[in-house]
């Protein structure tokens, strides 16, 4: 490459890599050195597929701009790191004529812009969630009332003290469903706020599952010991680390592996506020993984990859994770899934 042509890519803050015709390394700049946290030294004469890693989308791009012999652009490109994982980029790739055929790679991060469109969409949906369930809690909480009133006068009707039990059973479990659809008709200010330790809550969950799971199922902990204290509504907190827990164990169909993780995380955005600490809570299972056709909608409500599942669990606990000024969001493939949980610390 001629000195004033690397000269000029030194200084750019687009990230580039040059590729030679077989599509080896030939040139990186500081910021794509930057930007994949990768020495350009030691890269050189390597394939992109050494390199990096779930390269299929990049494949395409490269092959798309070679055979057209022209520039191709792909808006949002998902491109692996060893150092970052994934990452979110723009790419676009440029064939060249620089003595011999070489392409031109330029990337771009998307992740902080995709990250705030992202939560900004989900507050969006968990308003519409939180909406429908209400109406829904309204609809069912009528009758339950009514089935309570008939239970407590056939009851009246029985001789047998031994047949009074089934109607003992309607009763306690009609008092149970409407103490649930209180909770979900009732303000989100009526949360108890106060000092928690995240752990006391996921040994809470740990518990529940295995005592639910006693055979094959492996809840293994990683945790970040050191954590300070974050400010949240325990029950809340329980509830929707269960669910999601109680997600995987169940996708796996009770065998398998689960790993609780805690991190700190520093300077991250929440719901279009800058924090200066948060606790990373992530929960890992080897399972199936999420099918592609649900991902998009997850987190809606009535939304459910089993034949036998109501699909509240997950909507439920992004409702309960916003009300924390908290995210969360999933990183799923066959063998690993990921769920991610973001929550502020004061």
């Amino acid at each position: 490459m001629p000195e004033i042509q690397k000269l000029t890519l030194e200084h750019l803050a687009t990230a580039i890599i040059l590729l030679d015709a077989e599509s080896r390394i030939v040139y990186l700049n500081p910021a794509a050195e930057n930007l994949f946290d990768v020495s350009g030294k030691n890269l050189f004469g390597m394939a992109m597929q050494q390199v990096f890693i779930h390269t299929e989308q990049l494949s395409s791009a490269m092959q798309q701009a070679l055979q057209n012999n022209a520039c191709y652009i792909e808006h949002e490109l998902t491109l692996g790191t060893h150092a970052h994982g994934k990452m979110q980029l723009r790419c676009a790739a440029t064939p060249l004529q620089l003595g011999t055929s070489c392409l031109l790679l330029e990337f771009y991060p998307i992740d902080r812009p995709l990250k705030l469109a992202r939560e900004e969409q989900m507050l969006d949906q968990t308003q519409a969630s939180r909406l429908l369930l209400r109406n829904l809690a309204h609809e069912i909480k009528n009758p339950l009332g009514g089935i309570r009133g008939a239970a407590q006068l056939l009851e009246q009707e029985f001789e047998k003290p031994a047949l009074r039990e089934y109607t003992q059973v309607i009763i306690q479990e009609a008092d149970r469903l409407r103490s649930l659809m209180e909770n979900l008709l009732s303000p989100q200010n009526s949360a108890h706020y106060s000092a928690l330790n995240i752990h006391e809550v996921l040994e809470r969950v740990r518990s529940v599952v295995l005592a639910e799971i006693p055979d094959g199922l492996k809840i293994q902990r990683d945790y970040d010991t050191s954590l300070p204290s974050l400010v949240g509504d325990k029950e809340q907190l329980i509830q929707a680390m269960l669910n999601i827990v109680r997600n995987a164990a169940q996708a796996m169909q009770g065998s398998g592996n689960i790993t609780l993780r805690t991190r700190i995380a520093r300077q991250v955005t929440l719901i279009k506020r800058r924090h200066r600490l948060a606790v990373i809570v992530q929960i890992i299972d080897n399972g199936p993984g999420i099918p592609a056709e649900l991902r998009d909608k997850i987190f809606y409500p009535l939304v459910s990859g089993r034949a036998d599942g109501h699909g509240l669990g997950l909507t439920l606990a992004q409702d309960f994770i916003s009300q924390h000024q908290g995210s969360i969001e999933f990183d799923s493939e066959p063998g690993h899934t990921c769920f991610t949980v973001l929550l502020p610390l004061p």
